[in-house]
């Protein structure tokens, strides 16, 4: 009988450690299935957040000026062009000089589109593209481009198309980005340009 009561206590001995481990085991698979869950919602949040901040950085401020309807700071998405906020603003008045305008042109913040009557100049029109000897870069046109040093009419249109589609040059070191030019050309061009 004693070895019966031996043998069953074993068994029941080895029962109860059996149900422990289960038991303990449930309980570390539900934490870590609630901590998955709070992972998922806590991404769920993050992901319901992100389109405001893209949203945030999306819009620039734009101020036009000039020979223009409506004119005054438009608040615009980033992605339109220089045609697009004209219109906004009300399209241009019959004294304007469009051929001043780069209506293709990509907007960016803190832009100022100044549209001349015709017979005047704008900031960004040929007549005023040179400041102190240098030429500026992000309103000069091809010819007044290709007087800088090693820049000849296939880097001058690089320069521009480069201009048109990524918007202006705000450092000296974006020039890197254009095709055909590199750090020597660059060292070059330092002391004939001015950006902005």
């Amino acid at each position: 009988m004693l070895e019966i009561l031996k043998k069953s206590s074993f068994f029941i001995a080895a029962a109860v450690v059996i149900i422990i481990f289960l038991v303990f085991t449930k309980e570390e698979e539900s934490a870590q299935l609630t901590n998955d869950i709070h992972e998922l919602k806590t991404s769920e949040n993050l992901l319901e957040q992100e389109p405001e901040t893209s949203q945030q950085g999306s819009t620039a401020i734009i101020d036009v000026k000039g020979a223009i309807v409506n004119p005054g700071v438009y608040e615009i998405e980033i992605d339109l062009r220089i045609n697009d906020v004209i219109s906004m603003a009300g399209g241009f008045t019959s004294d304007a000089d469009q051929s001043q305008v780069n209506l293709a042109q990509k907007v960016q913040d803190e832009m100022i589109i100044d549209v001349p009557k015709i017979g005047n100049v704008s900031e960004g029109s040929t007549a005023d593209n040179t400041s102190n000897g240098k030429v500026k870069i992000n309103y000069a046109t091809q010819t007044e481009i290709e007087t800088l040093s090693g820049i000849g009419p296939s880097k001058a249109q690089a320069i521009i198309q480069y201009r048109e589609e990524n918007g202006f040059f705000n450092t000296l070191e974006d020039l890197l980005q254009v095709s055909g030019i590199g750090q020597k050309t660059l060292e070059n061009l330092q002391e004939e340009i001015q950006i902005p």
